[in-house]
């Protein structure tokens, strides 16, 4: 049976250190609008998101359409790359990427956040078998999911993904078929 997952990377927001209340910027606001309008039209059957504001928030729209609540997945929250900002941000996230098995002090490696991901993408397609199902997540999530089944969406596909983005993925069972990304 043949399920369709978008994952969509949440819009735009204003960077503030607090992980989960951070909300979308005017921009964001603007572009979760656009996520709404592409997602319209793929008859969905179900929303996740990330319980992080700003991934509710870019999703929000599409549920309220589709007039369903939308399912918050803990495990669907970004990658903690460490327990408190670090000085670097571009040369931390790049360690972690060459070493899936680095991790900075309190943080996940690309293999532990990985697996969360894959685990809860695995928990949905068992659920929710034949449907369509967005899910409101995180970049650094959303293309350690991808690179789990190939390899061909690592660091570089990271650094290149917009905010907001939507990749459709096919999966017949638990196995993808295709990639694909929405406009």
């Amino acid at each position: 049976m043949t399920s369709q997952l978008y994952l969509v990377r949440h819009a735009h927001s204003d960077y503030t250190p607090d992980e989960l209340r951070r909300p979308l910027s005017v921009r964001g606001y603007a572009d979760a609008v656009r996520v709404t309008e592409v997602l319209k039209g793929e008859r969905i059957d179900y929303v996740y998101s990330s319980p992080y504001r700003r991934a509710l928030q870019t999703v929000e729209g599409i549920a309220e359409y589709i007039g369903k609540e939308i399912l918050i997945e803990d495990n669907f929250k970004e990658r903690t790359l460490a327990a408190s900002p670090l000085e670097d941000f571009q040369a931390a996230i790049t360690k972690v990427w060459r070493d899936e098995d680095f991790s900075w002090e309190g943080g996940e490696s690309n293999r532990i956040a990985q697996q969360r991901g894959v685990n809860v993408t695995k928990q949905v397609l068992r659920r929710h078998p034949g449907k369509k199902v967005v899910i409101g997540t995180h970049g650094n999530l959303m293309a350690l999911i991808m690179n789990y089944y190939n390899k061909d969406y690592g660091f570089d596909f990271w650094k290149s993904l917009d905010m907001p983005d939507i990749y459709l993925l096919t999966f017949f069972g638990e196995n993808l078929i295709n990639i694909s990304r929405k406009q």
